[in-house]
């Protein structure tokens, strides 16, 4: 539990003190306090791949918590996604279309109430909510009464961050072609955005998806509000891609009770192994190296010609 906590605090001061980020392949294009009239300015990273033309059009992944993506040198646990070779070596095989990548620094230590699913937590009694409350509190991630804002966190990507992205970079901007990923508390915010915003998401990967949204299972309300909320708003099959993963060491090993409730939601909604994956890793735990060596599968599953 204390590194989970580190890794939240330092994630937060990293976004206040974006470091320089160093990639191996492409180009990084950074976005200083983009600014939003919903919540705090964002730090962002945009990540163009070799021989990046304007003419040419991209598909886009934007991705949560990015100061973790690229560089591990400027991570509080010296790991991370490592985006950009990944991606590259993907690209240059021709396994998966041209894409960029908008990586998005997560908010200065509102980083659960900022990822955490709005609507379902909603839904909750008031009981319930001061339940979740409590065991946020216990565990370090609220102060005082827990209050996520994740609806206007995706807003504001909705609505200011993808208009300038698309302004400014050469982009296709339907949904077909946008997808977003994240893992853990970025994984949850993944699964609530593409239910929330299906005319612009095509595609989500939710890693490690945190279906506890506290840190015990115990008391907990929560994971049958999830269960609930995307038996009425899971997007099409037709037209939306989803993969979901997990695996059984450290926090990874609350997960998959979770996840099989989920997986029988995926098939009653009519997706099947065309459009939707749920992979499990034995051994692998939650962190930025287990993610890193498996992200090769969610991109080539969401981003195939």
């Amino acid at each position: 539990m204390k590194s989970l906590l580190a890794f939240v605090m330092t994630l937060s001061l990293s976004s206040l003190m974006a470091q320089t980020i160093n990639v191996s392949s492409g180009t990084l294009k950074r976005i200083e306090h983009f600014e939003s009239k919903d919540i705090e300015a964002k730090n962002i990273d945009v990540w163009l791949p070799d021989n990046y033309s304007a003419k040419e059009k991209y598909a886009v992944l934007y991705m949560h918590d990015g100061q973790a993506l690229y560089d591990a040198t400027t991570t509080w646990n010296k790991q991370a996604w490592e985006v950009d070779e990944v991606a590259s070596k993907l690209i240059a095989e021709n396994k998966t279309q041209k894409f960029i990548v908008v990586g998005i620094y997560n908010n200065p230590v509102k980083r659960h109430a900022e990822y955490f699913p709005q609507k379902p937590y909603e839904s909750l009694t008031a009981y319930q909510r001061d339940t979740i409350s409590q065991q946020l509190q216990k565990s370090g991630r609220a102060k005082e009464d827990f209050k996520p804002y994740s609806d206007k966190y995706l807003k504001f990507i909705v609505t200011e961050l993808k208009p300038y992205i698309d302004k400014t970079f050469s982009t296709k901007k339907d949904a077909a072609h946008t997808f977003i990923a994240g893992s853990s508390m970025g994984g949850l915010i993944s699964m609530y955005a593409i239910c929330e915003y299906p005319n612009v998401f095509g595609g989500a990967a939710c890693l490690s998806t945190h279906w506890p949204g506290t840190f015990t299972t115990k008391n907990n309300p929560i994971p049958d509000a999830f269960i609930n909320y995307l038996k009425a708003h899971l997007p099409s099959p037709k037209n939306h891609k989803i993969y979901f993963d997990y695996g059984d060491q450290t926090l990874d090993a609350l997960y998959q009770p979770f996840q099989e409730k989920v997986d029988v939601v995926m098939k009653a909604k009519g997706f099947t192994a065309k459009n939707w994956e749920t992979q499990f890793f034995k051994g692998k735990d939650h962190s930025e190296k287990s993610w890193k060596e498996r992200l090769n599968i969610p991109l080539e599953f969401l981003l195939k010609k």
